[in-house]
């Protein structure tokens, strides 16, 4: 697998790898209920913030069951926003993508341009053949990103996860290497179109 170089630079955005400086910022989006809403664990303790800040800083990307995680900031006023993360999948060409944001930062196209960037990434440099997202069904805000960049929704399990008291259903998002070519082919030439 290449090397990933980072940090990733979008028209709006630095994606970077995640750094010690990041913790009182990460750990207060990652501490909210809101935030873990949809998430199958529980927001996070201090101490937990720390222990996840660090693998996500020393993150490696070599092999099936790595992590790509990537801190989101502006590139005109630092400060953490959130995170983007490319999971290697089992199997030939396989990876998924997902998202989370610090409520400042949401409804502003920021994890939409973010996993726009992630998508490029994974599809280009590090040449997967499809990438997914899995979401709870009821999360309404992951679901229009996943159709804003492109995803299909391939399919709902009903009642697959049982947390937080009660069951819940997947919804599953995915685009194929040859959609997002297309995509980029029709993106690029809407841009030089004469308006």
């Amino acid at each position: 697998m290449p090397d990933i170089e980072l940090p990733i630079l979008t028209e709006r955005l630095i994606l970077r790898r995640f750094e010690a400086e990041d913790l009182e910022r990460f750990h207060s989006y990652q501490s909210l209920p809101e935030t873990a809403r949809f998430l199958l664990r529980p927001e996070l303790s201090k101490t937990k913030s720390m222990e996840v800040l660090g693998r996500y800083a020393n993150f490696e990307f070599k092999q099936e069951g790595d992590w790509v995680c990537l801190a989101i900031e502006r590139q005109d006023k630092p400060g953490l926003l959130g995170e983007v993360v490319l999971k290697w999948l089992e199997g030939p060409g396989q990876a998924e993508i997902g998202w989370i944001l610090h409520p400042d930062a949401r409804g502003q196209g920021i994890a939409t341009e973010a996993a726009e960037a992630v998508l490029d990434l994974a599809f280009g440099l590090l040449a997967f053949h499809r990438v997914d997202a899995k979401l709870d069904a009821l999360n309404a805000g992951s679901a229009g990103i996943c159709q804003r960049i492109g995803m299909r929704l391939e399919a709902t399990l009903v009642d697959i996860w049982h947390y937080k008291g009660q069951w819940a259903s997947e919804n599953i998002y995915a685009i194929l290497d040859s959609e997002w070519r297309a995509r980029r082919v029709a993106n690029s030439q809407d841009a030089d179109a004469p308006h």
